[in-house]
């Protein structure tokens, strides 16, 4: 962007700036890692801990060319989507892997979950504009990342454990670089597990976490989507494991599941924050973060609200993409 665009931008409450690749990365089968540049990251958020801090990617249109925000303000949005979806290029949510450096040196690191032709990835992952950029993404390209800006409030972190005592975090691949995210930043004494599903054994990462948090990887290799991750979870909170797997139907999913103690995409009533229970109550201490596949984390949710009896409050359920749907932003 020009010094006249980024003038322009400043004036939002977080930044919506075009970045350069500056490197490019295919860490494993299902990850391709993107380091991002620019001037205007100098300004990124939070204003402490990322946990699994959401932001949003604009790729460019199929000409390759990226949406203008020269004269951006608060009407931007709808001033972009009045654009024809062919032109405005494509929007997509990632979490945040790393902020590296600061200053006019700041990093922005994303890892995109990929599939391509040759069979690497999940072929039913997503088969779409972030997909397809990630494949042939190389230095010096652009895109447009709109993300917190220090001293506004964004919003897109849905870790808040409260006072929870033990905590519980369930993810595929969509999550483990918020997973990745959350275990950097918990506090030394934490305690707790996490488990992760990947599609391959090749895809699994080294997590940093604290000493009182396990961390189990669970490839599928082949098999269903989330019937380990169903079973190994049932099992760490009941002792035992499930007789039989957790079917849902599609009529049972909500295309924009996303319920945390605070929020609910289903019109539940919700707390004004965390309360996770103490005493006798059922998995007293416990708070859970669970994200991924809507079908899977419909599962679960299910399970540990209406069979085990967790609290709702003590719990988030977030459905950060469906099998066979392109999610659009």
């Amino acid at each position: 962007m020009t010094v006249e665009q980024n003038e322009y931008v400043a004036t939002l409450p977080m930044l919506l700036t075009e970045v350069e690749v500056l490197e490019v990365e295919r860490v494993s089968p299902s990850f391709v890692r993107v380091a991002l540049g620019g001037d205007a990251l100098a300004e990124l958020g939070p204003d402490g801990p990322v946990y699994d801090q959401r932001i949003k990617l604009i790729f460019p249109n199929a000409a390759g060319t990226l949406p203008s925000f020269a004269d951006a303000d608060e009407s931007w949005w709808t001033t972009w989507m009045e654009i024809p979806e062919h032109e405005r290029g494509s929007m997509r949510t990632y979490t945040i892997r790393d902020v590296l450096g600061d200053g006019a040196d700041t990093r922005l690191v994303v890892d995109i979950v990929v599939h391509d032709a040759d069979g690497h990835g999940d072929a039913d992952l997503l088969d779409g504009a972030g997909n397809r950029w990630a494949l042939q993404a190389a230095p010096g390209q652009r895109l447009v990342a709109m993300a917190p800006r220090k001293g506004h409030e964004f919003g897109g972190i849905e870790w808040s454990p409260g006072d929870a005592s033990r905590l519980l975090l369930v993810g595929d691949e969509t999550a483990v670089p918020a997973i990745r995210g959350v275990l950097r930043d918990l506090p030394a004494d934490a305690t707790g597990a996490a488990y992760v599903e990947v599609p391959v054994a090749a895809d699994i990462q080294e997590l940093v976490a604290p000493a009182g948090v396990s961390v189990t990887w669970l490839p599928r290799d082949g098999g269903a989507r989330g019937e380990e991750l169903h079973t190994a979870v049932l099992a760490h909170l009941t002792g035992t494991a499930p007789v039989e797997a957790i079917v849902v139907s599609d009529e049972e999913i909500d295309p924009d599941l996303w319920e945390t103690p605070v929020h609910s995409s289903s019109g539940e009533e919700v707390a004004a924050e965390t309360a996770v229970p103490t005493g006798d109550a059922p998995y007293a201490g416990l708070y859970a973060w669970i994200a991924g596949e809507s079908k899977v984390v419909t599962g679960l949710r299910r399970k540990l609200v209406n069979d085990l009896g967790l609290d709702r409050r003590q719990v988030a359920f977030m459905g950060y993409w469906r099998e066979g749907v392109s999610m659009r932003s």
